[in-house]
């Protein structure tokens, strides 16, 4: 079960003194993980981004070839002060991406390793600023979303797990989780076999999904429409990404409090934990790779990643 972790990371963060400090912290009790904390200044604010390694049997940290998963939390931030009190719905990915983490940790301690390593990222801000978004207002960010992909899209990682509220929009139906086609280098690819499969397993109900489109991954600062930044990992990686969203029946800003669910974020958890045993193990796929070559054969590649001097497109 997922739910106790949940539960702790959650009151961590509802705190207008939290930092990645006090995330770091709740480690402490597992010296195989290893833990690392950035402070970053912004146009808006600082925010600090954290990294949580859980190292792997044969996993690359110690030299073995199994595959490195990486699960990030996208948000704008935890909280919204001074205009809003308390913590945001915009956290359930910084939640769920530390309580999954927190969760791996005390699998090894108890004797369940995974075989690869596994990389957690995601930043920790109390304080962010929102903006104005249609149909609600959205949560901002205190740096952008080019630093936010240098911290948090880790080389080492080779398939990423991208978890954020998706809950600000009329497209998503569905009070719980739901996932999306896989991102590849440009292209938006069929939905994973194996990550349905696993949805179902930890669920217990039947698989949802969410439709992306060609604006949702190109990056922020285009002046096009995103249904939020779930995506936005996929323009700094050749890494296969699919979002995992948090979502809700109805239309809930992002900004809003009370608003976060705990089950919900619980079940992202484990939807996390059982994708990062499958994928370190070899029995779980994002995506064919017979299929994205047959797509590069018919229609070349498609590169659209950020640079330092903004959006570098290969075509």
């Amino acid at each position: 079960m997922s739910l106790q972790q949940t539960l702790h990371v959650y009151e961590t963060m509802d705190s207008a003194y939290v930092n990645g400090n006090q995330i770091k912290e709740l480690f402490a009790a597992y010296p195989e993980v290893e833990v690392t904390v950035q402070t970053v200044q912004g146009e808006k604010g600082s925010t600090d981004f954290v990294k949580i390694v859980i190292p792997g049997t044969n996993g690359k940290r110690n030299g073995g070839s199994a595959p490195t998963f990486g699960i990030i939390g996208r948000l704008g931030g935890i909280g919204a002060r001074p205009s809003r009190i308390g913590i945001v719905s915009d956290a359930d990915g910084a939640v769920a991406a530390v309580a999954s983490a927190l969760k791996l940790a005390d699998m090894k301690r108890k004797g369940d390793h995974l075989r690869g390593d596994v990389i957690v990222t995601t930043h920790i801000c109390p304080d962010a600023p929102t903006r104005p978004h249609e149909p609600v207002d959205f949560m901002d960010s205190p740096v952008d979303i080019l630093t936010m992909n240098q911290y948090e899209v880790v080389p080492e990682m080779e398939a990423i797990l991208s978890i954020d509220t998706t809950k600000g929009n009329r497209v998503i139906n569905h009070k719980g989780i739901t996932i999306s086609p896989t991102v590849k280098e440009g292209y938006i690819l069929r939905i994973s076999d194996d990550l349905l499969r696993i949805m179902e397993m930890t669920t217990g109900q039947y698989p949802v999904t969410f439709p992306i489109t060609m604006q949702d991954i190109t990056p922020y600062g285009n002046d096009l429409y995103h249904i939020n930044s779930i995506l936005q990992p996929a323009v700094a990686t050749n890494a296969p990404v699919v979002g995992l969203a948090i979502t809700a029946q109805s239309t809930v800003p992002g900004c809003g409090t009370g608003a976060s669910h705990e089950v919900d974020i619980a079940a992202a958890v484990k939807f996390a934990v059982e994708t990062a045993k499958e994928v370190t193990n070899g029995t779980c796929s994002f995506y064919s790779k017979d299929e994205f070559a047959k797509i590069q054969q018919l229609y070349g590649s498609m590169k659209v990643l950020q640079t330092m001097g903004g959006t570098s497109v290969n075509a």
